[in-house]
């Protein structure tokens, strides 16, 4: 995915998946040191996935969210 080339402890990213009758939710969880590098600059990073999420979804006919989790 994504999120584990961009971080430094991509043995640490987790992602899970709940499935919802037209969306689904995806909880990427990162180590705390990576959190930055996830969300971006202003946030810019992690709006750039949403967005690639969303033009999946539109091919797909699916909605899907990105809850971004820091893992303790």
């Amino acid at each position: 995915m994504i999120a584990k080339s961009l971080v430094d402890n991509p043995d640490k990213v987790q992602v899970s998946q709940l499935e919802g009758e037209q969306t689904t939710i995806l909880e990427l969880k990162v180590d705390q040191e990576d959190l930055g590098k996830v969300i971006g600059k202003q946030g810019r990073t992690a709006r750039a996935i949403r967005i690639i999420l969303g033009a999946a979804g539109m091919k797909l006919k699916r909605r899907f969210n990105l809850e971004i989790i820091e893992k303790g």
